[in-house]
């Protein structure tokens, strides 16, 4: 076997459960075209003490922010890892403690983990990611909040009727949020569930699979929806109180699906 490459320097440490929830969260949104090798990676943003994960695979993004502690402060970098590799380093260490992240500053294109004796080194995926954070909405008038795990469980019964990947149709009125999927000769299935909603009515469909997707790794009660317009992407982000305010080191973006008139 051809010998493994060295460990790069160490950059800093990042809680291993917070960094594997991170990756989790993230991953989802990852493209698994390889035809596209660039959006199957994650792309690592790393400005002083803030991590930064970004994924897309053109129809839905994630972004997560994680806490670390550099070796250098003020440190400014990126590296785009391949999911896969995320994957196994959220698995394998996630559960260790402190996981040592280490970055090659030099052109071997490197980055290595290293956590409980354990270490994992891999090249970054080469090219330019797009420039996806701005596709974060500035403001968003209109808000829904709904329970999340009824939710999760809605989606999933009204898209099991339907036909594979038909739309499911989200409709927020104040106090009420109606789900639909399937017309005319297709199996029809409906369910309702109780909402608050901040702004005007508005009804919007999406790709099931993606919805139950972002939904199920938000791990708070309930789950907040931001829109600017029906067509645009919609933004999702957890709430822990029904009332209270989102928590925005998540953030979820989902392309709507667009229904015949």
């Amino acid at each position: 076997y051809p010998p493994l490459p060295a460990l790069p320097t160490i950059s800093g440490t990042v809680p291993g459960d917070a960094f594997a929830q991170a990756v989790s969260q993230v991953i989802i949104a990852a493209s698994k075209d390889d035809t596209l090798p660039i959006l199957t990676g994650v792309r690592m943003e790393i400005e002083d003490d803030l991590i930064t994960l970004l994924a897309t695979d053109r129809y839905r993004l994630a972004m997560r922010e994680v806490p670390w502690k550099p070796v250098t402060p003020g440190i400014s970098t990126s590296a785009l890892v391949k999911a896969k590799t995320l994957n196994e380093v959220a698995k394998t260490l996630g559960n260790s403690g402190d996981i040592n992240l280490a970055l090659a500053d030099d052109d071997s294109r490197l980055i290595g983990f290293e956590s409980g004796g354990r270490t994992t080194t891999s090249l970054l995926v080469d090219g330019d990611y797009p420039k996806i954070r701005s596709l974060f909405p500035d403001s968003t008038p209109i808000h829904a909040t709904v329970q999340t795990q009824e939710l999760v469980e809605a989606v999933r019964r009204v898209s099991l009727v339907a036909e594979r990947n038909t739309p499911v149709r989200l409709a927020f009125t104040d106090g009420l949020l109606h789900l639909d999927a399937g017309t005319g000769e297709d199996a029809q299935a409906s369910e309702e569930l109780e909402a608050q909603l901040s702004g005007d009515d508005i009804t919007v469909a999406f790709n099931p699979h993606y919805l139950v997707e972002g939904l199920s790794v938000i791990e708070t009660k309930f789950v907040r929806f931001s829109f600017t317009t029906a067509p645009k992407p919609a933004m999702i982000t957890a709430q822990a109180d029904a009332d209270g305010e989102d928590q925005d080191d998540y953030r979820y973006l989902v392309m709507p699906v667009r229904l015949p008139n």
